[in-house]
């Protein structure tokens, strides 16, 4: 995958970045081509290099359709939760690990599904944080739209999608041993 200067990219974990510079460094006596890449939320940079930007998951920010694709995405239903909270941990960090748009997706929708029920844990709640920062990073960079307006709405798709789940499954909390 070749990136070009004033490209933004979706970095896994990290949200969207711009393509400031592409050079060789010295890096460890050899000589490597490297993306420098600004964090758009933080304004810090992260030099990757070119050979292991797709290994680590950058890709190229989501389309106008594909955007379109994840809004219908935020207010469809969803597949049951785990009642093990380790094991629902380690597959909400893998899905934000991934750097897919659409995984944040299914974590932002699973975890305030949770947060009706219980109250979330600091771990559950920074997923929580981290998977709408994702999805709102990436779509007002696709779209160009304000993020506040875009949040509300988010919100709004993410509980039609909570009361569709209701009737699946009514609670994650009951099925747990205590």
């Amino acid at each position: 995958m070749e990136l070009s200067i004033g490209q933004k990219v979706a970095y896994p974990s990290q949200g969207v970045c711009r393509v400031e510079q592409i050079d060789k460094k010295h890096i460890g006596g050899s000589a490597m081509k490297c993306y420098l890449l600004r964090v758009l939320s933080d304004n810090s940079t992260i030099l990757v290099p070119t050979d292991n930007a797709e290994s680590v998951g950058i890709r190229p920010i989501i389309s106008s359709i594909q955007c379109k694709k994840l809004i219908r995405k935020l207010s469809a239903d969803f597949d049951a939760i785990s009642a093990d909270w380790k094991s629902r941990s380690r597959e909400f960090t893998e899905k934000l690990r991934s750097g897919d748009v659409f995984e944040a997706a299914d974590v932002l929708k699973k975890l305030t599904f949770l947060s009706h029920e219980k109250r979330l844990s600091f771990r559950e709640q920074t997923l929580l944080d981290k998977s709408k920062f994702l999805i709102l990073s990436e779509v007002t960079n696709a779209e160009s739209t304000d993020e506040e307006a875009l949040s509300a709405e988010i919100d709004k798709l993410v509980e039609r999608a909570c009361q569709k789940h209701l009737s699946i499954q009514p609670s994650v909390m009951s099925s747990t041993v205590h």
